[in-house]
């Protein structure tokens, strides 16, 4: 007999033992000399034979019994097998809900069905007996090799290949030594094991040699061309500052991982007489090495509040040698500065937020 058949047969005569037979009156009798179960309750005709908490319902092979529907069984299975899966068939696990027990892959019940359906009884037990999954003697063939392309030795000693070369799939080719791919880098193996195009060729790929920077040096061997992944590093002459890359590669593509950097110019502080703030720090600018500041810098300036007796700051970054004092910034004479130094704009108290407009 077909299993899903045996299935179906057997999940329907567990049900109706719970509810259609009991419905028609032909639960059967009990079946005492089959009896798996060590007690039955009390035997009944009418739910009038039971107590108040009690009904009159089929109770498997204990027949019509004196049951409570509220009852229910040990969920999850506690001494279930490793071997096997559980699951319920109904909303809960009270008496008549129905549970089906399944083999893990690789393991069988010895009746050779492929799911066993216990029910709920009055006893708070599931029906029938513990099952027990064995190993299964069946064994899972090999799965048949797949078709592939042949792939020479002198195509995969020069390129690295994407794919698997099984057939109705690509590859990819990429060079191994960087160089450009001529021809198709992509190829088709078909289903007759034959590629769809011509395997290409490597070629070799320069980069020209990078422009001179200014004020900078070029650390690396004069050559016309350079190979790819070959670096170039650059330095700057004293007192010049480095914007840009320090160091550039030669790419597969011929040309460089960047432009060349320029090699920037200090500023000249644009103040003699009046103190500036540098790196946070309030400084005259004699006291600066040169009076002069990097490309980059960046150097706040005091300017006098048209109005007030207070000191306003602005702002200004040196770029390649420029460096520009704000328009509010106004030089102090010398004789301000020899004769009244504490009314120098940068000494005098600075104005409160409320005083800059």
């Amino acid at each position: 007999m077909d299993r899903a058949l045996l299935l179906l047969l057997s999940l329907w005569a567990v049900v109706g033992a719970a509810s259609s037979l009991q419905a028609s009156g032909s639960c059967p009798e009990r079946l005492l000399g089959e009896e798996r179960r060590r007690t039955c309750p009390r035997p009944c005709g009418s739910d009038r034979a039971c107590g108040n908490k009690r009904q009159c319902l089929c109770d498997g092979q204990c027949g019509l019994s004196c049951v409570a529907p509220g009852r229910t069984c040990p969920w999850p299975l506690p001494h279930s097998d490793e071997n096997s899966v559980a699951r319920l068939l109904s909303p809960t696990h009270s008496f008549s809900a129905l549970l089906e027990v399944r083999c893990k892959q690789r393991f069988a019940f010895p009746s050779g069905l492929d799911v066993i359906i216990r029910r709920c009884q009055g006893d708070r037990q599931w029906s029938g007996d513990e099952p027990i999954c064995t190993a299964s003697e069946v064994e899972t063939p090999e799965p048949a090799a797949a078709e592939t392309c042949p792939l020479p030795e002198d195509v995969t000693d020069i390129f690295s290949i994407q794919g698997d070369a099984t057939a109705g799939t690509a590859i990819r080719y990429r060079c191994l030594s960087g160089s450009d791919v001529v021809g198709s880098s992509e190829n088709f193996c078909q289903e007759n094991r034959t590629w769809q195009y011509p395997h290409p060729i490597c070629k070799k790929v320069y980069c020209e040699p990078p422009r001179a920077v200014d004020q900078g040096y070029v650390v690396a061997v004069h050559k016309t061309e350079y190979e790819v992944g070959f670096d170039i590093h650059y330095l700057c002459k004293k007192n010049f500052l480095l914007d840009g890359p320090q160091k550039v590669t030669c790419l597969s593509n011929g040309s460089w991982s960047a432009p060349p950097p320029y090699c920037r110019a200090r500023c000249l502080i644009p103040a003699e007489r009046s103190r500036v703030l540098i790196g946070g720090l309030k400084r005259w600018p004699f006291d600066v090495t040169d009076a002069m500041v990097p490309h980059g810098e960046n150097m706040t300036f005091y300017c006098k509040h048209p109005r007030k007796q207070c000191s306003l700051t602005a702002s200004q970054t040196c770029f390649d040698g420029n460096l520009q004092p704000p328009s509010c910034y106004l030089e102090p004479t010398w004789l301000q500065y020899k004769l009244f130094p504490h009314r120098l704009v940068s000494e005098i108290e600075a104005c409160e937020p409320d005083d800059v407009e």
